[in-house]
Formats: structure tokens, C-alpha cells, sequence
């Protein structure tokens, strides 16, 4: 068994307050990447009326941010392993920042491919951050807490999830709509990219001058980490069924955001106009937040697995509702999903990696490759709302609940790894 027991000697600081330290400067990074996800969700409806795309040429926002996921969590896995979390936390910081800058040459010569290149490099940053502070939260600590730890900075991240698209509408929306020209239009998304990527260039500095804990030095220090057999994580089943319930969650989640300001403008549910339908997002992401601080006191007492379970049941009743209702009955179960969103995320990554030994890194760097079903799914939603509505597009994200919820109530169980033949694989 991996970590079964808090970390070991050989840290920086003064082991547990140390560790409190470590916790509290990465819920910065959980915040500010959870912002910069959540404006994409202010940038489809926007970038769609600028450019005059369809729904499905709209969900590209996403699939090239999502996208990056899948092409960077492996590099990005092997280079944290190299230079460990801490200069693995700054290198993803400085990338997101360049990423932010490329919003100021695509708005000004009013090209979309440009905006989806910076959207890329943006989210390649966005990965190494993932890669490098998901796996170290969990290692902050005892093992029987690592959900519950896990779940309490996610909290962090659904505040920036819940203040961003307020500021989104503010910024962006309210400032297109006072412009004249398409152009002007597009160039509203300068100032604010410009403002992150100030705020990711000073935390990439503060993080190269903190001292935090040498988990690496931590783990190749553990006599029985050595013992363990050099054994693949893709050969944990509750990995891979784990890898894809985060495929299928993030999907889902990132699906249902980018699609809220479009279903509150349909005139089946309240026919509202965008920048008064963006300000309803924060109740979709602020549930979020809510639901993960009270989800990491939950998880002292249930098990990660029975409650996500639990969620992806109720989000799958609440899509249902939505589908078929109408009004603000429509409105509610829509924003209600985000509440039940709370635990899933670092629920099922904490739960695949349970187990995995020395194949946690790697395991680390299968999960963050699952991201990228935030690419996948919404463009799939995109063409069931370009072919059937809006409204009846959420049956996609309830065929990903129901699948995550065999995992929390089954799947996610750790079985024994088979043993490797000689021959060696």
C-alpha cells in the first residue's frame, strides 16, 4: 500500500506546520486556475456572437483548452518527475502567463484560430499546474485524509470558478455590447488577459522564492516504497475506470457550464439576454464551492466512493428535470448540478490513485490526460444542440453521471495489481 502513513523526515520546514504552510499556498494556484477555466464559459457566447459561429464551432473554446490536457499531462508528468512540483508549479504558472499575453495580438487582428492558439497554451500551463498540485496536496498528509484535503483546496478553486464569470459579464459582456464593430467587440478580452497574466507572473515569482516541503526527496527516502514492484499504473483497474469517470466528469461539468448562458436564453426557460445569463454561472460554480467545503467535512465520516456515487445519481435526476421543464423549475436543476459537481473531481482523483505506490506520478499524468474530455464532450453536446436545441443536449452529460456513478459505488474498490511476467512489460 502507498502512503499509508503521513510523509517522512525529510522535509523542509517543520513537518506538520510545514505542511499547513505547503496546503495554504496552493490554494492560491486552485484558485486562479479555476478563474481562468471558468471565463472560457463568458468567452463561448461571447466569441460565437463576434464571429458568427455555430454552436459546435463555439465548443472549439473548449476543445482546444481541454485539448491541451491530452497533448501536455504525459510531457508534463515526466518534467515535474525531473524538476520536482515546486519549479514544475513555476514553470506552469510562467506558461499560462504567455498564454494570457497571446489574447492581446488575437483580439487586436480579430482572428479566432489565434484566440484558440492562445486558449492552448494557456491550458499547457493550466496541465502542468494540475500535474504538479493535485498529486502534492495528496501527499500533504495522512492517506486516510487525502480526499478530504484534496476536496478542501478544490473549494479554493470553485471560488475563482464563482467570482469569474460576475467579472466575466462585467469586463467582457457588458463591454461588447456598449462597442461598435466586431472588432472593438473582440478587443474587450484584452485588459482582462492582460491583468492574469500580471497576477501569474507574480505568483510564478513568489513560488520560485517559497520554501515548501522536497516531496520527491520524501518518497525515494520510504524503504517501503523500494520494496514495491516496478508495477505500470495502467495496470490498476480502479485506475483506469478512474481516468475514465474524469473524463467523463470533467466533460460533463465543462459541458453543462459552457451551455448555461445559452439554455437561460432559450425562450422555452427564461429568454434572458446574455450578460444578464452569464451572472446566473456563479450559482452553477458557487454551489461548487459550497459543496466542497462542506463535502471535505462529509468525507471524514462517509466514504469518497458512496457519496460520489450519491452526487452523480442526484445530478442525473436534477439534467433530467432541466430537459423536461421549463422556466425557473429549468433554471434551478441546471445550477443545482453544480452543488453535486462539488466532490467528483478531486473524489474520483484521489480514489484511482489510492494503491498505486510508485506508479502514483504516472498515475497522476493518466488522470490529467482525462481532462481532455472537456474537450470532447461539449463538442458532442455542440452538435446535439445544433441538430436538436439546447435543452435536449443535457441527455449527453447524464449518460457521463450515470457511468460515474458505477465507479463510485463499484470501481473505484483497488483490486491487486497482476503479477508482471518475467519477461518484463
Amino acid at each position: 500500500m502507498a502512503f499509508t502513513t503521513a510523509p517522512v523526515t525529510t522535509v523542509t520546514g517543520s513537518g506538520e506546520s510545514s505542511y499547513r504552510f505547503a496546503l495554504t499556498s496552493l490554494t492560491t494556484l486552485f484558485f486562479i486556475w479555476g478563474f481562468i477555466t471558468c471565463l472560457n464559459d463568458i468567452l463561448i457566447p461571447h466569441l460565437k456572437a463576434v464571429f458568427d459561429l455555430s454552436y459546435t464551432q463555439a465548443m472549439l473554446v473548449q476543445f482546444c483548452f481541454f485539448g491541451a490536457y491530452f497533448v501536455v499531462s504525459l510531457p508534463a508528468g515526466a518534467l515535474v518527475n525531473k524538476i520536482g512540483y515546486q519549479k514544475g508549479i513555476v514553470t506552469g504558472l510562467l506558461t499560462a502567463a504567455l498564454g494570457c499575453a497571446c489574447f492581446y495580438p488575437a483580439a487586436g487582428m480579430h482572428s479566432y484560430p489565434i484566440f484558440l492558439g492562445a486558449l492552448f497554451i494557456l491550458a499547457s500551463g493550466i496541465t502542468v499546474l494540475q500535474v504538479s498540485a493535485n498529486p502534492y496536496v495528496t501527499l500533504l498528509g495522512p492517506v486516510e485524509t487525502a480526499e478530504s484535503r484534496l476536496t478542501m483546496t478544490q473549494g479554493f478553486n470553485s471560488l475563482g470558478t464563482t467570482v469569474a464569470p460576475y467579472l466575466g459579464a462585467l469586463f467582457i459582456l457588458n463591454e461588447a455590447a456598449e462597442s461598435v464593430g466586431a472588432a472593438k467587440s473582440a478587443e474587450s478580452v484584452q485588459f482582462p488577459y492582460l491583468l492574469l497574466m500580471a497576477m501569474l507572473l507574480v505568483l510564478a515569482a513568489v513560488f520560485a522564492y517559497l520554501k515548501l516541503p522536497k516531496m520527491g526527496a520524501i518518497e525515494k527516502s520510504s524503504e517501503t516504497r523500494e520494496q514495491e514492484a516496478p508495477a505500470k499504473a495502467w495496470h490498476y483497474p480502479h485506475l483506469l475506470l478512474g481516468a475514465i469517470s474524469i473524463f467523463l466528469y470533467v466533460g460533463a461539468e465543462v459541458s453543462i457550464g459552457s451551455f448555461v448562458v445559452s439554455f437561460l436564453g432559450e425562450e422555452s426557460v427564461l429568454g434572458l439576454e446574455e450578460k444578464h445569463a452569464a451572472m446566473y454561472l456563479s450559482y452553477y460554480w458557487g454551489g461548487a464551492m459550497v459543496g466542497r467545503f462542506i463535502g471535505a467535512v462529509i468525507m471524514q465520516r462517509i466514504p469518497g466512493g458512496i457519496l460520489l456515487g450519491f452526487n452523480s445519481v442526484a445530478s442525473v435526476c436534477l439534467l433530467v428535470i432541466a430537459i423536461s421543464a421549463s422556466g425557473q423549475v429549468a433554471m434551478w436543476s441546471i445550477l443545482a448540478v453544480g452543488l453535486f459537481n462539488s466532490i467528483m473531481f478531486p473524489t474520483i482523483f484521489s480514489l484511482a490513485l489510492k494503491s498505486l505506490g510508485k506508479a502514483t506520478s504516472q498515475g497522476s499524468g493518466i488522470l490529467c490526460l482525462a481532462i481532455v474530455g472537456g474537450a470532447i464532450v461539449p463538442v458532442i453536446q455542440g452538435v446535439f444542440a445544433d441538430v436538436s436545441g439546447v435543452q435536449i443536449s443535457f441527455a449527453v452529460p447524464v449518460l457521463c453521471y450515470l457511468f460515474i456513478a458505477y465507479f463510485g459505488f463499484v470501481g473505484s474498490k483497488p483490486k491487486t495489481v497482476k503479477k508482471l511476467s518475467a519477461a518484463g512489460h
